[in-house]
């Protein structure tokens, strides 16, 4: 079934390049956000300005609401482009109202965030056929210097997707490819999402930075100042623990600088280098990127609590030993008064409990 009517969930700076590029493109996109003030501001405008490349042009998705249900309602596609913190809202607010023959696209599903979806919708009782895959990361490099504004730095390259259940992989990147023809398929959800760049990145850096950070409220470049040598080391560290759980999953290890390069984020003589430091210094697509104003911040919020957490989480399952995630997430914790252990992606919410490493793949396969 072609897919021609999509449902785009979240109106931040994925959500609304997104919309504005896929409307431009022929697509009927209805747009959601929760926050009523959020849409009333892009509907104001009526339309959004895309800026790609010095070049600027003006899309008005066809729907914007912030209610769901007339959103996704009747659509082939519905697009998660929000925070992985917001899926379990999402999760218990689509279940009535999804239908037989639609695909759920969680852009991106972070670490293990195709799982938890797929458990959230087993355990609230959705009963509707529907098909659920994950991207790496965002489609787009992009930001929103103001509502219904949105900057397209990059596209993302040879974007990794997988189902969950994985035995729908080849069938649902063939079809998502209509719509984002620079994916391709991986080998699972296991795959995509510990190949999550940001929360390998973006905690240390974090840290790395809190007294710049609440000293300044984030007035500085953050990848190309705010990682330096030091914390580029502890990337480093972060990035080695998490390619020895993707060996014990059976998966392809690939180093975070390759990961960054096939994305389109850095230069080929960066990634020959090996260095994490080099890589993330000369991301062209990154270089003019502030800091967060704040720790209160996805960067932290998300990827640690959905990032390094459910890494974590599964290194314990496969007996692999991470320190220096497992100190990150204390110092996030303590940092931000939370506890991310705790209120983070656990094994549990990813439907996990009890499985042992040898069934694993199966449940990969063919579902929980």
């Amino acid at each position: 079934m072609a897919i021609r009517k999509i449902a785009v969930l979240g109106a931040g700076n994925g959500g609304c390049a997104a919309s504005a590029d896929l409307t431009l493109r022929g697509f009927e996109v209805r747009l959601f956000s929760r926050s009523e003030s959020t849409i009333a501001k892009i509907a104001k405008h009526g339309e959004i300005e895309l800026i790609e490349a010095g070049v600027s042009k003006k899309a008005a998705p066809y729907f914007m609401s912030p209610h769901l249900p007339p959103v996704v309602q009747g659509v082939d596609l519905v697009i998660v482009a929000a925070p992985s913190i917001a899926h379990e809202y999402l999760a218990k607010n689509l279940t009535s109202y999804l239908t037989d023959g639609q695909r759920i696209l969680l852009n991106p599903g972070h670490t293990g965030g195709s799982l938890h979806f797929a458990n959230l919708l087993n355990n609230l009782g959705c009963t509707a056929d529907v098909k659920l895959c994950e991207t790496v990361t965002l489609t787009y490099i992009c930001r929103m210097p103001e509502p219904a504004r949105v900057e397209i730095y990059r596209r993302t390259t040879n974007l990794r997707c997988a189902a969950f259940p994985g035995k729908h992989t080849a069938e649902l990147v063939k079809e998502i490819q209509e719509v984002f023809p620079n994916v391709v398929p991986a080998e699972n959800v296991l795959e995509t999402g510990f190949s999550n760049i940001n929360a390998i990145m973006h905690p240390a850096g974090m840290l790395g930075n809190a007294g710049w950070i609440e000293k300044t409220g984030g007035d500085f470049l953050y990848y190309r100042e705010g990682i330096t040598p030091a914390i580029a080391a502890w990337i480093e560290e972060i990035d080695r623990e998490r390619l020895e759980i993707v060996r014990m999953l059976g998966l392809k290890p690939l180093r975070f600088v390759d990961i960054f390069h096939q994305a389109g984020l850095t230069s080929e003589d960066a990634r020959a280098s090996g260095s994490i430091y080099r890589a993330i210094n000369e991301s062209e697509p990154n270089k003019t990127i502030k800091s967060p104003p704040s720790l209160d911040h996805r960067y932290i919020k998300e990827d640690v609590g959905y990032g390094l957490v459910p890494m974590a989480e599964i290194g314990k399952l496969s007996g692999v030993k991470t320190p220096v995630m497992d100190a990150l997430i204390t110092l996030a914790s303590s940092a931000l008064g939370a506890d991310f252990r705790r209120d983070g992606l656990t094994l549990e919410k990813m439907g996990l409990t009890g499985v042992k490493p040898d069934e694993l793949p199966n449940v990969l396969a063919s579902g929980f």
